[in-house]
């Protein structure tokens, strides 16, 4: 990537100063509106497959739909903010968001349309994840935060995007539960969310600015920090177990035991969504007393989170155990939060100040495949069945903490 743009160098000003919202909150603010938007919908999942009698597979893919927008945003979008300044590419996402949620509302049960909404909200998911992550990060820096650590900026952007998720999850879970408008209200919530996220992000000071004389813009799209061999063999390898447990634990886990609350089943999907969440708010804020340079703990903690959840899964599929299912949804859900600001971190501690979004675009495109993992478990199981799939899953990260272990020594 060329060098396009650099670091904004401004004053500490009385306005910063004197400013009753901190910087980096108002662009958390536009974070969280799109991440609760984002996350709406898993519980939602239950609702459209029992009333509007979408197949396990159907709504499989919708809920992996927005990585098709997810992964264009992200690869594009933050490189261009790199270019461009992160304010151009990041306020439009909570247009887009609203975008998406006024098509998911009027999708009833008609898959296309909500295919097409799911891939709008996918599209703002992704400017936020790479250019929201960026700028907090920035913000979180002086002279913006002068009291900030170094880590800060990556635990604060998993920290709003997790408790998003979470939120989003969880009312959305309520309302469809309660019986009202299930299809249209939670989606008109978030409308009103992004709606004020939007106001108080376009107060946000701007972090990047742009080159007198940049370069050739494909060059600018080119992230040579992603050939890096740390981020091949340590973050790559690790990116997709991000959502991949985090999937697992509110959209495979829920439907699989629908069966066993019978007349509960939004309820219990919104339940589990916010355990697992809640569980990674409580992870990532234990990877600062873990985390130290140089070491490999924060990696070895991730995948050996990773395994255990997994296995409590499989053991789950066994026993049928609806405490099982609870605890093995909290112990994913804290390898989620876990493997998030481990990679978060090892990307700012890889990239340069002019491919810091770009870096981070591609971390977050690889961690999203983790969210196809329902579609493929769910087309897999009828031949193999989840206690095998998960068991296999259990070994497969434990592979990999063996092998992420040994390239991060070496790397």
């Amino acid at each position: 990537m060329s060098v396009a743009t650099s670091s904004l160098p401004i004053p500490v000003t009385g306005a910063i100063r004197r400013a009753r919202v901190a910087p980096w909150l108002r662009v958390s603010a536009a974070v969280f509106a799109v991440a609760w938007g984002g996350n709406e919908f898993t519980p939602l999942l239950v609702t459209y497959r029992l009333d509007q009698h979408l197949s396990a597979l159907t709504v499989n893919l919708l809920l992996g739909a927005y990585v098709l927008g997810i992964v264009p945003a992200l690869l594009i979008g933050g490189p261009l903010s790199d270019r461009f300044g992160r304010r151009a590419l990041a306020l439009p996402a909570p247009v887009l968001a609203l975008t998406g949620f006024a098509v998911l509302a009027a999708g009833g049960g008609s898959a296309a349309q909500l295919f097409v909404g799911r891939v709008f909200s996918g599209l703002a998911l992704g400017l936020v994840m790479a250019v929201g992550t960026a700028w907090i990060k920035e913000l979180s820096t002086a002279p913006f935060d002068t009291d900030a650590d170094a880590g800060a900026g990556a635990r604060r952007a998993a920290l709003v995007l997790t408790v998003g998720f979470a939120l989003g999850a969880a009312v959305a879970a309520a309302i469809a539960q309660s019986g009202t408008a299930p299809e249209v209200l939670p989606y008109l919530v978030n409308v009103v969310l992004c709606a004020l996220a939007l106001t108080l992000m376009w107060s946000a000071p701007e972090t990047r600015t742009r080159a007198a004389h940049p370069g050739r813009l494909r060059d600018d799209l080119r992230i040579p920090a992603a050939a890096h061999r740390r981020f091949l063999f340590v973050v790559a390898p690790l990116a997709p177990w991000v959502f991949g447990t985090a999937a697992s634990a509110y959209a495979i886990l829920p439907v699989l035991f629908s069966a066993q609350v019978p007349g509960f089943e939004v309820g219990f999907a919104g339940l589990l969504c916010l355990i697992a969440l809640g569980c990674g708010v409580a992870a990532q804020s234990l990877v600062r007393r873990i985390d130290r340079a140089g070491s490999a703990r924060t990696i070895v903690t991730s995948f050996a989170a990773t395994t255990i959840g997994l296995a409590l899964a499989a053991g789950a599929a066994v026993s049928m155990s609806l405490p099982v299912a609870i605890i093995a949804a909290a112990a994913l859900g804290t390898a989620y939060g876990f493997l998030l600001v481990t990679g978060l971190q090892e990307v700012q501690r890889i990239a340069g100040p002019d491919d810091l979004a770009g870096l981070t675009a591609v971390y977050y495109s690889l961690s999203y495949l983790g969210f196809f993992v329902p579609a493929v478990l769910a087309s897999l199981s009828p031949m193999i069945g989840y206690p095998l799939l998960f068991g296999a899953g259990a070994v497969f990260a434990l592979v990999n903490l063996l092998a992420t272990s040994a390239a991060h020594r070496r790397y």
